[in-house]
């Protein structure tokens, strides 16, 4: 068993600025994705800094990084901060998620100037 998400993940799918360490165990991406699941917060973001502190970098899969930000942003929906980092990551992966990035913005957007949230 992993002692972190971030040490899972780093074996599951490597670590483009560390080598990915043998730990003889045997990896199962549905294992990882149920670990993510139930993960807390701030063990995701710091799976996603460490493996990926640039957004445009990492090994993560984009569907990785995509879920991660969203069970995130369920655990802490009033952070404007959080909600431009996933916006963020989502630019970066491609226009099918444009739409809903310019909604986080939106949202980090009205949090901070205390309109109501829609």
């Amino acid at each position: 068993m992993h002692s972190t998400l971030t040490e899972h993940a780093r074996c599951l799918y490597g670590d483009e600025y560390r080598p990915t360490p043998e730990c003889g165990l045997e990896h199962r991406e549905r294992n990882f994705v149920e670990e993510l699941t139930f993960a807390d917060a701030d063990s995701i973001l710091a799976m996603l800094r460490e493996l990926c502190p640039h957004i445009v970098d990492g090994r993560l899969p984009v569907w990785v990084r995509n879920l991660a930000y969203r069970l995130v942003l369920l655990q802490r929906p009033d952070e404007p901060t959080l909600m431009r980092e996933a916006a963020e990551s989502l630019w970066m992966h491609g226009p099918d998620w444009d739409d809903v990035a310019a909604d986080l913005t939106r949202k980090a957007d009205a949090l901070e100037t205390g309109e109501p949230v829609v």
